[in-house]
């Protein structure tokens, strides 16, 4: 797992931050819009960051899912992910 390259799965602007607090994208922007769905966690792409879906809204010109960004990297949580698989062989 470690070194592998990283799939993004949702390119997010930072500065797409609405009334609610919580950054957005259009849902449509996916790699595979079938997994972002609210409570997931996603990769993010500019800063490999990783991010939980808060919910998805409905608008007349598409949907959006609204992000809250996890602390760390995903190296961090890849780290995280290596630790637990070795501890259950």
């Amino acid at each position: 797992m470690h070194g592998d390259p990283v799939v993004v799965d949702l390119e997010v602007d930072f500065h797409n931050e609405d009334g609610t607090g919580y950054i957005w994208q259009w849902l449509d922007a996916a790699r595979d819009p079938a997994i972002v769905i609210p409570d997931a966690i996603v990769g993010e792409g500019d800063v490999y960051a990783m991010a939980q879906v808060v919910d998805l809204v409905e608008l007349e010109n598409g949907t959006i899912a609204h992000l809250r960004i996890l602390p760390g990297s995903i190296p961090d949580y890849r780290r995280a992910v290596e630790r637990a698989a070795a501890l259950t062989g």
